[in-house]
């Protein structure tokens, strides 16, 4: 249902864009905008939607033939403090309480001025979507999906994911630009920023599908395009990691992280990279698609396996109920990859590992040539076949056994169904990898870009992904923190923070 209502919105906006074009660019020409928002996605239409409210005039631009950005892909996951639903629901929540979970989860590795500035409006920002009929699933706010939980119910989610965020919006953005509020130029990226005398953004040269240039000269300029994970050089050069996983936006291409340093800004946060605890991939060729889900959150299904590195031994208790904890575990193994291990008697036993899938399933995709999934007759040959150590790995699978035996396992896993013992044995690969941009463009506490020695361009803005995952996350996975800081950004920008007088 998801993936059918997201084709038909992409179709439809392509439409709705052949025939904007035609009518606004001779228009757009001929004005001075106060404000010039490069990105119509998750921070740049609230931005727009609230600077039109002010009376501004404003021009939005973006590459790619429809509105929404990441909302078309994401998960959709928000979370806020404070909310019209929780105060209804009995949840007695506050700013500061998400902060200190913020710094407990993140470990303090948050930007805590950009982080506080988000908590401390988010409220308001989900508060505005509900009241546009976004459709929040039954029994939510909850404490945690997917990351690591919070220690109040402040996770908001809804079935059309990323979809129903963008739903919510839509009214107010088209509202504005049908009524000559806001210019729309879809298809159209911007190429240049060009600076004066004073330091400030003076021009943006923009160019349309075909090269063709035109030049504004706004007041303000808002960098809302997004981040660079669809750039795979880009992504390497500042993860460190070739990008294995082909799940991002496509205009993901970090145009504006360019744009930024041309005129003085510069990036940051890169060293903040993480993972999630690995990707079954569907090819050895990358960028790959994803194959399956892996089940690793033992709330869901215990694990029968060991995982191990490639040096063939146990990095993590598999059963540790933190996802935080697999997480950082697992960032410190060479290649971020590592390798499921079990025996025959598991594939007999236990529910598959891999979500959707059965055992005749996973049979025959250890029969096929497949770059994922192993076999051996003993230990050692699973060792040599995925290039692991013979001998670690087979000291691995004896000492898990040893503790399965005495209940005494050296990582203190707790559950222990049964010893790895009955050939043949079986490994599948996971890859670690990210499908958002942990580094960012560097702002100060107004979200202007700065320079190196703290210096504002005074007129230039940054919002959303563009900021980097290590921003508002630190170097941990926290539920929310990426949707709804783009989503307050913009608003905050656009109500209030920037200047139109």
């Amino acid at each position: 249902m998801g993936i059918s209502k997201r084709r038909f919105i992409q179709a439809l906006g392509a439409a709705t864009a052949a025939t904007a074009l035609g009518q606004t660019v001779a228009a757009t020409r001929k004005r001075r905008y106060d404000l010039l928002v490069i990105g119509a996605g998750t921070a740049g239409i609230p931005a727009a939607i609230y600077a039109a409210a002010r009376g501004a005039s404003v021009l939005v631009i973006d590459a790619a033939a429809t509105i929404g950005g990441t909302l078309l892909l994401t998960s959709g996951q928000m979370s806020a403090a404070g909310t019209r639903v929780q105060r209804q629901k009995g949840i007695d929540d506050t700013p500061d309480l998400f902060f200190q979970d913020l710094m407990r989860i993140s470990r303090g590795t948050i930007d805590h001025s950009l982080a506080r500035l988000a908590v401390d409006n988010a409220a308001t920002t989900v508060d505005w979507l509900m009241d546009n009929g976004y459709p929040l699933l039954p029994g939510y706010p909850v404490e945690g999906v997917a990351h690591e939980p919070y220690s109040k119910p402040r996770y908001y989610w809804s079935e059309l994911r990323g979809v129903a965020i963008l739903d919510a919006m839509r009214p107010q953005f088209t509202q504005a630009v049908n009524a000559g509020k806001v210019d729309l130029l879809l298809e159209h990226r911007a190429v240049e920023l060009r600076t004066g005398a004073s330091g400030t953004v003076s021009a943006v040269a923009v160019e349309d599908s075909g090269g063709k240039r035109i030049e504004y000269q706004p007041r303000n300029v808002l960098l809302a395009s997004g981040g660079y994970a669809s750039n795979a050089a880009m992504f390497e050069k500042l993860s460190g990691y070739p990008k294995y996983l082909d799940a991002s936006y496509p205009f993901a291409q970090g145009q504006g992280q360019v744009l930024a340093e041309s005129v003085g800004g510069y990036m940051r946060y890169a060293e903040k990279y993480l993972t999630n605890f690995g990707i079954l991939l569907a090819t050895s060729t990358i960028p790959s698609t994803k194959l399956a889900t892996t089940i690793f959150h033992p709330q869901q299904r215990q694990p029968w396996e060991v995982y191990v590195n490639t040096g063939g031994r146990r990095f993590v208790r598999e059963d540790v109920p933190s996802v935080d904890a697999r997480e950082q575990s697992f960032r410190f193994q060479p290649h971020l990859r590592h390798w499921v291990v079990f025996d025959q008697s598991v594939l007999e036993k236990a529910p598959p590992i891999l979500e959707g899938w059965t055992r005749d399933d996973m049979l025959a995709a250890f029969k096929a040539p497949d770059a994922n999934f192993f076999r051996g007759a003993t230990v050692q040959d699973l060792a040599q076949a995925i290039g692991v150590p013979e001998k670690a790995l087979a000291d691995t699978v004896e000492g898990y056994n040893y503790g399965v035996q005495t209940g005494n396992d050296f990582y203190g896993r707790k559950h222990l169904p049964t010893k790895l013992q009955t050939p043949p044995y079986y490994a599948i690969q996971h890859q670690g990898t990210s499908i958002t941009s942990t580094a960012g463009i560097a702002v100060n506490d107004a979200l202007q870009v700065i320079r190196r020695d703290g210096s504002a361009i005074a007129n230039l803005y940054a919002a959303g992904e563009i900021l980097g995952a290590g921003a508002t996350q630190g170097q941990a996975f926290c539920g929310g923190m990426m949707v709804t800081p783009a989503l307050t950004f913009g608003r905050l920008l656009g109500e209030r923070m920037i200047r139109f007088g």
